[in-house]
C-alpha cells in the first residue's frame, strides 16, 4: 500500500481536538487559542496554546503538516542517505505543564515523514511516544503510565514495550547532569510495522491512549495542597526540562530547522522556570524521593501495588 499522509494527518487533527477538549474541561477555566497558517504549497501550520489555567498553567498542543523540497538537518541526522529528498510531515507534538507541582508534566509526540526522490519509492517512517516528568513521584502513577502504554504495543507484538521503554529511557536523558528527564514512557523513531496499514494503527492507537494514561494522574493529584517549598522544588526541576528542549530536542531543533514561527517551537517551555547556582535545592524526604526511586529506570509495568 502506498503511503498516505493526509489520512495520518486527519487521524492527528481529530486528537488534537480530543486532547484539548479533555485539557479543557479538566481545568475549568481556560482555553486554548489557536494560531493556525496554511501555506501555499498546502502545509498546515495549527499550534494550540493555553496559558493561565487554574490546573495548567501552560499547554501546547501544535498541529503541522509540512511539504517541502528538502528534508531540515534534523530529520536527517540519522538517515544520510535522503539528504536533498523532498518531504512530507504530519505531526501533533504536545507538552502540559501543570499549576500543582504534584501533578507531572508530561509531553508526548505523534509523526509521520514520506521522503520523495524522482524516480525511487518513497520512503516512509513513523515516530513519537510519550514521556512523563514528575516533581514529586508516586509509584501508583508510574505503574498507571507504563502499564497504559504497555497494552497498546502488546496488542501489536510483546517485544514492543520493552524495546520503546528502553529508547525512551536513553533518549531523555540528560547527558551532561548524568541524570534522565524523568521517569520515561516509550519511545520510537524511524519505525515501521510489517505494512502502511497497521503502522497507522498502532500510530492511532498510541496517539488515543495519550489521555487514559495521563487524565486520572491529574484527577488524583491536581486538587494537593501544596506551599512555597513544593513551588519552589518545581520551578528547580523545570530548568531540567528547559536544559534537556535547547540541548537535546530533535523536534525543537526541526521545529527551528524548517522555518516554523519561532514562538509556536518554543511554546513547549515552562512559563516560570528558576535555576540555582547551588548544585541542588535543600530537599526533604519526598524531594530525595525523586531522585533516589524516580529517577532510576525501572520496570514500573511490572511493579506490583
Amino acid at each position: 500500500m502506498q503511503p498516505d499522509l493526509r489520512q495520518v494527518a486527519t487521524i492527528l487533527q481529530e486528537l488534537q481536538d480530543s486532547i484539548c477538549d479533555a485539557l479543557e474541561t479538566e481545568d475549568g477555566e481556560a482555553q486554548f487559542v489557536e494560531d493556525r497558517v496554511e501555506s501555499e504549497n498546502g502545509g498546515i501550520s495549527a499550534p494550540r496554546v493555553m496559558s493561565g489555567g487554574t490546573h495548567i498553567e501552560r499547554s501546547g498542543v501544535n498541529f503541522t503538516f509540512s511539504l517541502g523540497d528538502e528534508l531540515p538537518k534534523a530529520a536527517t541526522a540519522r538517515r544520510p542517505e535522503l539528504a536533498g529528498c523532498g518531504f512530507q510531515a504530519a505531526s501533533l507534538s504536545l507538552i502540559v505543564h501543570p499549576r500543582n507541582p504534584y501533578v507531572p508534566t508530561t509531553h508526548a509526540n505523534f509523526r509521520c515523514f514520506v521522503a520523495m526522490r524522482e524516480g525511487k519509492p518513497a520512503v516512509w517512517w513513523m515516530g513519537g511516544g510519550y514521556d512523563l516528568t514528575p516533581y514529586y513521584g508516586f509509584d501508583e502513577d508510574a505503574v498507571h503510565w507504563h502499564r497504559t502504554a504497555r497494552q497498546v504495543c502488546d496488542g501489536f507484538s510483546k517485544e514492543l514495550y520493552p524495546s520503546m521503554k528502553d529508547q525512551c529511557d536513553d533518549y531523555f536523558y540528560l547527558e551532561h547532569r548524568k541524570e534522565p528527564r524523568g521517569i520515561g514512557g516509550v519511545f520510537f523513531d524511524d519505525f515501521r510495522l510489517k505494512d502502511w496499514s497497521t503502522s497507522v494503527d498502532f500510530l492511532q492507537q498510541l496517539g488515543q491512549s495519550f489521555l487514559a494514561a495521563y487524565m486520572p494522574i491529574v484527577q488524583r493529584r491536581k486538587n494537593i495542597s501544596f506551599g512555597q517549598r513544593e513551588r519552589d522544588f518545581q520551578l528547580y526541576r523545570r530548568g531540567r526540562y528547559v536544559e534537556f528542549n535547547l540541548l537535546y530536542d530533535r523536534g525543537t531543533k526541526y521545529g527551528i530547522q524548517s522555518g516554523r514561527r519561532i514562538e509556536s517551537v518554543m511554546c513547549s517551555m515552562p512559563p516560570l522556570v528558576a535555576w540555582s547556582y547551588e548544585p541542588d535545592l535543600p530537599a526533604g524526604e519526598a524531594e530525595r524521593t525523586l531522585y533516589e526511586r524516580f529517577l532510576v529506570p525501572r520496570d514500573w509495568a511490572g511493579m506490583e501495588i
